[in-house]
């Protein structure tokens, strides 16, 4: 049986999206994540807009289902940010009271949404999201989230003084919408925590627990996976880079294995990790990135499969899938395809 693939999250937007991308918005002027609000908001009241949204959610699934992707995802195609658009759902998070804020390890610097009261899931959103996707395909489509230790680094807490109250009560909120979307019929749910990588005794300290604590109450009929990239760089073909260290990967791992997700995502393509670390998971499926996101040059077939056969040596092929190393909103759209065409061919030669 070939390798099974999947995207991780972010996907070219269609041209003439209703809502920009973050990278477009400037994500380190000033004001940035108000602005993004304000356009999420007038396409959000905008019915032709939504409209639009809807049209290419579906185009995109269909795409990388065409492109023979086994478990795609939405695109996130109504989302200016991966981790603003889930804010904007949560009561206690004002995105007019902007605080200042380094994050990433010193890597990002910008005016940050703050929390000022305690957080609370608003109406259900993502169920809607994951309906008009999964109406494009028969195969399951996959809804990610951002992970409560990546929250609290990329907004400002001005109410719970503690960043592991602030990250239990994040995870909460999370437990209410993933709790929706598993009732709805999503059997795919992923939720984004490249922080992990970055703050690995936070990690380790509370934030697997904060993971553990969103997936609470879900049933085996749901695959739970959590993605751990190492960084993006600044933009497309941009040499060096704040990458985490990739020792965190080892670090991680026993504990991974041991939590509640059944399927941990890492990236490999852009720099390859020591695959003995496949070894540590016992449990768990490993989703490995194998095509990277950020360098326009498109991975011969042959190189990809390569890569994963020698994965193959740590890893049975029923535990191992195969996916880009992050969301692949830098990419030009033709690239992005050339690469996942690629990346299904390798995974369907082995």
């Amino acid at each position: 049986m070939p390798l099974r693939t999947t995207t991780i999250g972010a996907y070219p937007k269609p041209k003439g999206s209703p809502v920009p991308n973050w990278p477009d918005l400037g994500q380190m002027r000033r004001g940035a994540p108000t602005r993004a609000y304000d356009a999420y908001l007038e396409a959000a009241l905008n019915p032709a807009a939504m409209r639009a949204l809807d049209r290419m959610t579906a185009q995109v699934v269909r795409e990388q289902v065409d492109l023979g992707i086994d478990v795609p995802t939405d695109g996130e195609i109504r989302r200016e940010h991966y981790v603003y658009y889930h804010c904007r759902h949560v009561s206690g998070v004002s995105f007019t009271q902007l605080t200042t804020k380094t994050m990433r390890g010193g890597g990002w610097r910008a005016e940050v949404p703050t929390v000022i009261a305690p957080l609370e899931a608003g109406a259900p959103f993502l169920v809607r999201d994951w309906q008009v996707a999964q109406a494009a395909t028969r195969n399951d489509v996959k809804i990610t989230i951002p992970g409560a230790l990546t929250v609290a680094d990329t907004i400002a807490d001005n109410h719970y003084g503690d960043r592991a109250r602030f990250c239990r009560a994040w995870a909460d909120c999370i437990n209410v919408e993933i709790r929706r979307l598993a009732a709805a019929g999503c059997r795919w749910i992923q939720i984004d925590e490249p922080v992990f990588a970055r703050q690995v005794d936070a990690a380790l300290e509370f934030g697997i627990d904060c993971l553990n604590r969103a997936f609470a109450g879900l049933g085996p009929e749901v695959n739970k996976a959590v993605h751990i990239c190492c960084g993006y760089p600044a933009g497309l073909d941009a040499d060096g880079g704040d990458k985490a260290d990739r020792r965190s990967y080892f670090e991680l791992a026993p504990a991974l294995d041991q939590s509640a997700v059944n399927a941990v995502s890492i990236e490999d393509a852009h720099r390859h990790t020591d695959l003995q670390l496949l070894e540590r998971y016992q449990n768990t499926r490993v989703i490995l990135g194998s095509i990277e996101i950020a360098r326009s040059a498109v991975e011969p077939v042959e190189l990809i499969a390569t890569r994963l056969s020698q994965a193959l040596d740590h890893i049975d092929a029923h535990r191992l899938l195969v996916a880009p190393d992050c969301g692949l909103v830098l990419l030009p759209h033709e690239i992005a395809k050339q690469k996942l065409s690629n990346m299904v061919a390798a995974a369907n030669s082995l």
